[in-house]
């Protein structure tokens, strides 16, 4: 097992239609806390990026956000819950730097910048970037179809099964955590 000093956590800014999702978030967030994880996120107060920083943080968590200038405006950060607040240039130097702060990703339920976000870190996994490993928390089933796709690339040859076997899943909180802290898997060279 490895160290988990601050895992970043890419999730919606929303709250969603699922009562699951935010009781997910909440649990994850204390489990965090407890466990002496540090939290990097998008730095908003909004949705579930909300919920879960202040689990974090009212349970005792370090919580680092990270915002581009364009969004370091009261409607975002008012209310927050964080430690340090990192205000950066754009989206490029926000991904970036909560890439560089973490031992490990994980994506809760959100939207097109979660599924990005998730995607791009898988990708440079993928490449060599970093070995540090990825999981999905899969609140209700809301990963399914990705997953799905992921086993439809191996299928038809665009993803290796080493690739596709490095990104986690699991809906139980305590196992996604686990999961990080497992050793990274090796991977054959993508060049």
């Amino acid at each position: 097992m490895k160290s988990l000093k601050r895992v970043a956590v890419f999730c919606g800014s929303s709250l969603g239609t699922d009562e699951q999702f935010t009781t997910d978030a909440k649990k994850l967030g204390i489990e965090m806390a407890k466990r002496g994880i540090g939290l990097v996120y998008g730095g908003g107060n909004k949705g579930i990026m909300g919920i879960l920083a202040h689990a974090v943080y009212d349970n005792g968590g370090e919580v680092i956000g990270v915002l581009p200038e364009a969004m370091n405006v009261p409607q975002v950060t008012d209310n927050s819950a964080h430690t340090e607040l990192r205000i950066v240039k754009d989206m490029h130097e926000r991904k970036n730097t909560m890439y560089s702060l973490s031992d490990g990703f994980i994506a809760l339920p959100g939207g097109i910048g979660t599924i990005e976000e998730i995607t791009e870190i898988y990708t440079w996994r993928q490449f060599g970037y970093h070995d540090k490993n990825i999981a999905l928390l899969n609140s209700n089933g809301f990963w399914n179809s990705f997953i799905a796709q992921m086993d439809n690339c191996v299928d038809l040859g665009f993803l290796s099964p080493e690739a596709r076997n490095i990104l986690k899943s699991s809906d139980v909180v305590d196992e996604i955590l686990d999961l990080l802290a497992m050793e990274p898997e090796e991977l054959p060279s993508k060049l």
